[in-house]
């Protein structure tokens, strides 16, 4: 039976064109997989009226007359505009009727609206969204980025388990790693907040703490997890987004100083479209919303219809790993 993922079709800057480009690009990848999109239905059929396709997809769509807006604050407009595709469409899931649900939207309004309709997992007292850093082994992920910027030591742990269910999961990584981001290395380093944390995290069952890992450290792949609170999480959530864009910079002004011949620039141009590739968030399919009771991606208001093809992917793999089921499990046991 194909996995079922609601779209929020008019989630982002340019939708809905971007995110029924994204869904027929997501529906020519799988051949396990089925979109309902939600959204205006005669804004929706003539977008659909623009595309051409080659074979029957299993594609419908569900009339969701009223739009949240980028720029909505959340908590009202999940309460005022319950005709929402965001509301709709996480209504559709929880019923059963999808299997995920993914936006580009309003992330407050996703969230907000993801804990009221789908409800939190046992043992969950904060849903949390994750954020991938490239490193020179792969991908690590690092918990909160923004969504709890005050947290209490707890939390932390909670978030241990529930981002290395994910890695397990959907990352492949058996027994991964976790490490607690720190100012120093030492159990006695850091503020109240972090030392009582270091504490649970290394008393914690199911749990392969590693201890305290610095900033410095995240790109080497000291972990396979990193988990910290929201607030230094987003700090280094938008430190590493203006990392690779530098980078380039800096290596074009170079390439310049040191005038080099055309074919050394192009074999450098095709190092650092390598490497940028890398750091491009449009590959990593989305953000997951872990820790409520179903499976919720999250995608950047300028996703790209790329982003959106990975994200109904990734969502779908999420659904077909339970990931959801399994952290209720973890933070059980």
């Amino acid at each position: 039976m194909p996995i079922r993922v609601a779209v929020d079709a008019m989630g982002g800057d340019r939708a809905p064109a971007v995110v029924i480009q994204g869904a027929f690009q997501a529906l020519y990848a799988s051949d396990d997989l089925e979109v309902i999109l939600f959204g205006p239905e005669e804004e929706l059929l003539h977008e659909l009226d623009a595309h051409e396709t080659t074979r029957i997809l299993p594609l419908s769509l569900v009339d969701a007359p009223q739009v949240i807006g980028m720029d909505e604050a959340p908590a009202a407009a999940v309460k005022a505009k319950q005709q929402s595709s965001i509301h709709l469409g996480l209504g559709a899931h929880k019923k059963g009727l999808a299997d995920a649900f993914v936006s580009a939207g309003n992330t407050g309004a996703v969230m907000a609206a993801s804990v009221f309709i789908l409800g939190r997992l046992q043992g969950v007292s904060r849903p949390s969204v994750i954020g991938y850093f490239p490193t020179a082994q792969g991908t690590s992920i690092v918990l909160d980025v923004g969504t709890n910027v005050d947290c209490k030591p707890e939390h932390f742990v909670q978030f241990a388990h529930m981002a290395s269910v994910y890695a397990q999961r959907i990352l492949q990584r058996e027994n991964p790693t976790v490490g607690l981001l720190n100012v120093g290395e030492e159990p006695g380093k850091g503020n109240d907040q972090v030392k009582a944390a270091h504490q649970l995290l290394s008393a914690a069952s199911g749990l392969n703490f590693i201890g305290n890992i610095e900033g410095r450290d995240i790109m080497r792949h000291a972990a396979d997890v990193v988990v910290c609170d929201g607030f230094v999480g987003n700090v280094l959530l938008k430190f590493g987004e203006s990392v690779s864009p530098t980078l380039m910079q800096l290596i074009g002004q170079e390439v310049k100083r040191q005038q080099l011949d055309e074919a050394a620039q192009q074999l450098i141009g095709q190092v650092m479209h390598g490497v940028q590739k890398r750091f491009n968030p449009d590959e990593f399919g989305g953000a997951p919303l872990l820790g409520v009771d179903g499976n919720v991606l999250i995608g950047h208001g300028s996703s790209s219809a790329r982003a959106i093809e990975r994200m109904i992917l990734t969502a779908a793999e999420v659904a077909r790993h339970d990931v959801a089921g399994s952290i209720a499990s973890a933070l059980e046991a």
